[in-house]
């Protein structure tokens, strides 16, 4: 099982944050080759002690926690919420963190192939470097 949380950058959510989270959550549910493999839930990103105002720590329901099966893909998940970003008429930014690491995607990506090895390659691997330079396959 791998756990990754998703945040709408706020001040590019179309809908508000809350709103575009719940529809990503019901694209992840409604895509057949995903549904049996994510669960998720939306809650506070704000810890007790976080600032506010902080990208992972702002306070409302603006969190997605997805719990992935370790028989899906990180590249699977990506492509998901790349095509859900693309299906959106303004595409909110948003940031996905597994562990430590955290990478913006800003919907630009879904047109560049290398981009998306890279970010493929650090969710998977969870390197913590989107470039590679630790010696993975980025």
């Amino acid at each position: 099982m791998h756990e990754y949380e998703l945040q709408v950058d706020p001040d590019r959510a179309g809908q508000g944050a809350e709103s575009e989270l719940r529809s990503l959550l019901l694209w992840l549910k409604e895509d057949e080759t995903l549904r049996r493999a994510v669960r998720g839930r939306i809650r506070s990103g704000a810890p007790a002690s976080a600032a506010h105002g902080t990208p992972m720590g702002s306070p409302g329901f603006d969190l997605l926690q997805l719990a992935v099966g370790s028989g899906l893909s990180a590249a699977s998940l990506l492509f998901a919420v790349l095509q859900w970003q693309a299906s959106r008429r303004r595409p909110p930014v948003l940031t996905v963190r597994r562990g430590p690491y955290e990478i913006t995607l800003t919907g630009d990506e879904a047109g560049d192939a290398d981009s998306v090895r890279r970010i493929v390659a650090a969710l998977e691997n969870g390197s913590g470097d989107e470039d590679g330079a630790d010696g993975g396959t980025a």
